[in-house]
Formats: structure tokens, sequence, C-alpha cells
């Protein structure tokens, strides 16, 4: 009989590395360092570009302008400016990786320099990026945000290579090299709202995906209804914040509880709401809703809390967590996150 699948306790974090997790069982072939102090896991799998998790959506270059000032419309303010690899489906992974898991991107790059730059980085992250689409024609995409003492100031997303590549990026779920309409991909898929309604909807019906375990993530408030073919779906857990559920609701909530149940009322099978620093909560078909609060914490930075909140999340249902732990697990490093307690 095998062993069963690992168990991830999370165990904190040093001064220098990301959260740490021990290991309660390893699988035949896995490796770890000792348990007995925080150290990080590392499994080994038997081939390493099979993938543990799908992650599709945006891959980019994220441009971020932060300052410690508080900000306004018009504020001219000095801070730092940095370019870092992100978009939701890429921030997913490298949280995935940082916990062990080994995803592999389904996206749009371009064959530019800047391209070429990002899927490089991505590799050295332990990122499978064979599935990704390289496009001639298509410059990388890249999101620009400020953020302030007060959070986020103003952002833009320009994701139009993800949006026009359209199902291409799609192309290895059904060719053969991660699944087949009469053999589909029968993992976890993290998906994004980046992608265009049209190819969501595609995906709410294809044979590809009727075997996933979906997860789903809205890539920003202005894009949270696109996400409405896949409301329903019997295997989709949707990863929201107090704004994005009541614009899927199509009626506004004051709490993360109250928002979990309007969704689940409009036939979701599973939801998790965030509201930044207040109390969150997870609602399950049948199971009812559960909460919990975030650790108060002096915030750094946002772009990517949510992504972090949602890889986390991932990482604890597939280790099998009860729905409370995994939810205190995933605001627990969504909170060090936003802290800058999390390396990226």
């Amino acid at each position: 009989m095998h062993p069963s699948p690992p168990f991830f306790e999370y165990l904190g974090k040093d001064e220098t590395s990301p959260p740490f997790f021990s290991v309660k069982n390893i699988p035949a072939g896995g490796s770890v360092a000792s348990p007995l102090r925080k150290c990080r896991v590392w499994v080994k799998t038997r081939n390493m570009n099979t993938p543990d998790i799908l992650c599709i959506g945006s891959v980019l270059w994220d441009v971020i302008g932060r300052s410690p000032a508080s900000m306004r419309l018009g504020s001219d303010v000095p801070g730092r400016i940095t370019r870092l690899p992100g978009g939701v489906a890429l921030n997913i992974a490298m949280t995935l990786a940082r916990f062990g898991v080994r995803p592999a991107l389904l996206s749009a790059v371009g064959r530019d320099p800047e391209g070429d730059e990002l899927v490089a980085r991505c590799a050295e992250m332990g990122l499978i990026t064979d599935s990704l689409y390289r496009s001639d024609d298509l410059p990388t995409d890249i999101y620009m945000a400020i953020e302030g003492a007060n959070g986020l100031i103003a952002a833009i997303a320009d994701a139009h290579s993800l949006e026009a590549a359209g199902d291409k990026i799609l192309r290895p779920l059904a060719d053969g090299r991660l699944g087949r309409a009469d053999a589909p991909y029968q993992g976890v898929i993290a998906l994004d709202g980046n992608l265009t309604q049209t190819l969501l909807a595609q995906i709410a019906t294809s044979p590809l995906f009727a075997a996933a375990d979906l997860r789903v993530a809205p890539a920003s408030p202005g894009k949270a209804e696109r996400l409405l073919p896949l409301l329903a779906h019997p295997t989709a857990t949707l990863y929201v914040n107090l704004e994005e559920a009541g614009l899927l609701a199509k009626s506004p909530f004051t709490t993360a509880a109250d928002a979990a149940l309007g969704l689940l009322a409009r036939g979701a099978a599973r939801v998790l709401v965030t509201d930044g620093g207040k109390t969150c909560a997870e609602g399950t078909q049948g199971q009812g809703v559960i909460t919990a609060a975030p650790p108060q914490v002096m915030v750094t930075r946002v772009t990517g809390a949510g992504d972090t909140f949602m890889a986390a999340h991932i990482v604890a249902t597939r280790s099998g967590a009860t729905r409370q732990d995994a939810l205190d697990r995933a605001i627990l490093a969504a909170a060090d996150y936003v802290s800058g307690d999390i390396e990226t």
C-alpha cells in the first residue's frame, strides 16, 4: 500500500526564507530535511517535467511603484519602482513553488527580449514553461501599479496578448501533453480572470476540464463578472474579495460571511471571500460557512496578496487539511506576504 500524500503543517518562517511546512508523511521516493525544526520541504518527483498543478492565465512583468507615504489623486511622492515577474497565474505558481509544489504555466508570452527574460526567470524558480504559448507577433504583457501607505492607489493591466491568444494557450490540454478530450487532465487547475469571458465560458463546458479541480480567481473587480460562466460549475472553487463577490451576485454584501452565503445560494460549489484585514469566510455547499480573522500586521505591499492567499489554500487542501485549518493557513500566508515577510 502506498503511503498517504504528504500532510503539510505550517511552522512559521525564519529571517531569510518563506513560510515552512513540516511533513507528516513522505511518499515513496520523497525527501525532506529534519521535520523537527523549521525547514523547507522538498519532495522529489519521478519526472521533473510532470506538473503537480496547472496555472492558466496572466504571466507578465509587474512594474510596481511603492511609497511609504499616503497618496491621493495627483500625489507626487518619492518611492521605489521595481519590475518583477507577475500576473495572477504566475503569482500563484511562484507561491506554490515556494511551498514545494511544481506548477506548469499555460499562458501567452511574446518572443521578445522581455518574454525571453521572463521565461528564463520562471524556469529558474522551478516552474514548468514548456506549456507556454510563445508568439512571434504578440508582445509580452505588463502590469503597472502604484501603492502607498494607504494601499493600492491605481493599477493598469495590459493583458492584451493573453486575450488575443485565446484558446491557443489551452493546446497542451488537448494535444496529449497534459490531456485530451477523451482523457482530460485530472488534477488541480488554477484559472484567473484575465482570460476573456468567451474563453472562460468555453472552459466551463469543455470536456478538457471535465475531470479537473478548478480554482478560480478574478484578476480584479473590473473583471469579476467574467467568472459568471463558472459560478455554478460543480468542481469550481471561487476566490474573491468582498467587492468581487457583490459583482458576481449582482448584490452588495457587508461581510465576507454574508457574501459566501449569497454566492452559495446562487449555485457556487465552494467559495472563499476575503475583506482586506477584516474577517474572511469559506462556504461549501451542504456544509455551511466558516470564518477566520487575519492577524493585524503592518502592510508594506498589496499586489499579489490575494494570489498568495489562494495558493496557500490550494496547498493546504491538497494536503488534506480541514476546512478551518486550510482557511487559517491561507490567511496567515497572506498576512506574512503583505507585511513583507515572504521573499519574492
